[in-house]
């Protein structure tokens, strides 16, 4: 395969395994070099195949990693930011770093999902605290990071709690951090190959749970909670997706962002 003519505009974009790699393709086919930054080897096993220029792995360090990055980087005609929409510092920080270098940067966001008449929008999860959560069994779905912090506010509010955490180091020390009984938590990943949610429903109905709690981050995971939700009557408890940074160029939706590039 030949090399791509150094004069095609490069890109530098921060993702994970969700939007990342379908964006990728859409700025490869309008011959952008692509140059793709992920937190986790699983991560960049999604872009396998996809002829991007270079690819990194791990945590980028901060402001000052950022910065660094960014001058070891050939001319960019953008920083795309298409980090999950809960991963807010990350994004600060890009946005921090690309203005104090006039850098271009536009952030992608996933589109805004709608369905449920039992959806009660959360700001944050210091909001459960406040709720009537007695008699409700409610399975925490909200990723190993922030599982404590909202594990202590459902508590307060009375609800019996469930959790799933994945089985690596983040998942199992998240769930440990959660005071769950061992019967409330199944430390499990998805088989391969299996229906999209078919472990989801299967432990809905084994604990009987009666609502979930989840993050708004648009998206299939998004929309796979709603669904069940919808199918099993449950009370879906959202958590408000964060905005993106002040004055950052942002576009919703793989359609906008594309005729962003295109135009931009």
């Amino acid at each position: 395969m030949h090399d791509p003519p150094l004069d095609q505009p490069r890109v530098w974009l921060l993702a994970g395994t969700g939007d990342g790699p379908r964006l990728t393709r859409a700025l490869l086919q309008r011959h952008c070099r692509v140059r793709v930054s992920v937190v986790t080897p699983a991560a960049a096993e999604a872009y396998r195949g996809l002829a991007v220029e270079s690819m990194a792995i791990g945590a980028l360090g901060g402001v000052e990693g950022i910065a660094e990055e960014l001058k070891r980087q050939a001319t960019l005609r953008w920083v795309v930011d298409a980090t999950h929409p809960f991963a807010t510092k990350i994004s600060h920080d890009l946005a921090e770093v690309c203005f104090a270098a006039q850098q271009p940067l536009l952030r992608f966001e996933r589109p805004w999902e709608e369905g449920h008449a039992a959806t009660h929008l959360l700001e944050n999860g210091a909001d459960l605290s406040t709720m009537a959560l007695s008699g409700q069994r409610l399975l925490l779905a909200v990723g190993g990071r922030h599982l404590a912090a909202i594990a202590d506010s459902a508590r307060l509010a009375g609800g019996d709690l469930f959790a799933r955490a994945m089985p690596t180091r983040l998942g199992l020390r998240s769930a440990l951090a959660a005071g769950l009984p061992p019967d409330h938590l199944a430390v499990v990943r998805p088989l391969e190959g299996a229906t999209p949610g078919q472990l989801e429903r299967a432990l809905c109905r084994r604990w009987g749970i009666t609502a979930v709690v989840c993050r708004q981050s648009g998206g299939m995971t998004e929309r796979l909670w709603r669904r069940i939700a919808e199918e099993q009557s449950l009370t879906l408890l959202l958590l408000r997706r964060p905005p993106s940074p002040s004055g950052v160029d942002t576009v919703v939706g793989e359609a906008a962002f594309l005729k962003r590039i295109d135009h931009g």
